[in-house]
């Protein structure tokens, strides 16, 4: 073969070759995942000494330490492919509100009504569960292996949720409508959930990542599934206008974050 058929040869391989994805477009990703996850788990712990059910209590404190420690896995990955020195609790604690990368859904005040944290709920962990069941068969080993385990536990956070949403959607005239405008309240904020916007496409490709807008279609059917059994309507709701995992947050996740990381900033280094 002349040189000339050969530097072709290398240039055709070259352009067939899938691009290798960067550090920063995977640390994005990553953050993206966790951030939901940790947020979701700060909101979730609110209910604990404030649930209809002193058994609610403990199920609430449980769903939130499972998202507590899928968003741990994935802080501490985030931080060895960032190799900037930061370990968990310093991009749990040490970031600024801009540098979040969560969905509005999570970050929302969800205490004004139980309904309206079942229905997120539901929200979340059907799509956690299509993500996770996907992300299981990653090709990146740490992502795989922390989808995995997190798939089991969001499996029981999807249940508990549409035992609530079928509880309290044929339940009693004032439950089922209650349960209907928690679904409304949320319903504008699922689109984010399928914002591809943190993910490049490169990730994608090999085989990394999830593409978020494959997750929507499975996603609504398993959702107007529980919904019909609950005698409850899907709702018919405009999107909200998000930009989450842009960093572009409501005003409540200032005051999230301020109760979430003062400890640690009022004392930075401590141990006990």
């Amino acid at each position: 073969m002349s040189g000339a058929s050969a530097k072709l040869s290398d240039a055709s391989r070259s352009a067939a070759a899938p691009s290798e994805p960067d550090t920063s477009a995977l640390f994005g990703y990553v953050v993206a995942l966790a951030d939901d996850a940790l947020i979701s788990a700060q909101r979730m712990g609110e209910w604990i000494a404030a649930s209809p059910q002193l058994e609610e209590d403990v199920a609430m404190g449980n769903i939130a330490l499972d998202q507590l420690g899928q968003a741990r896995a994935l802080l501490t990955y985030a931080g060895e492919v960032e190799g900037a020195g930061r370990d968990e609790d310093a991009l749990a604690y040490f970031r600024d509100e801009r540098d979040f990368r969560n969905v509005h859904l999570v970050e929302r005040d969800q205490r004004s009504d139980f309904g309206v944290s079942m229905a997120r709920l539901l929200f979340l962990s059907v799509y956690q569960h299509e993500l996770y069941s996907r992300l299981q068969h990653s090709t990146d080993e740490t992502l795989a292996a922390v989808a995995a385990k997190a798939v089991k536990e969001v499996d029981y956070h999807r249940d508990h949720a549409m035992m609530w949403v079928l509880r309290l959607g044929d339940g009693t005239q004032e439950s089922h409508r209650r349960m209907q405008s928690g679904l409304e309240a949320e319903w504008p904020f699922t689109e984010e959930l399928f914002d591809d916007t943190h993910v490049d496409a490169v990730l994608v490709e090999a085989g990394v990542a999830v593409d978020p807008g494959a997750l929507r279609d499975p996603w609504h059917k398993r959702v107007a599934e529980v919904l019909a059994q609950a005698t409850l309507a899907l709702p018919e709701v405009p999107p909200a206008v998000t930009g989450g995992r842009r960093g572009i947050h409501s005003e409540q996740m200032g005051y999230l974050l301020a109760e979430m990381q003062h400890l640690a900033r009022s004392h930075p280094g401590a141990t006990w």
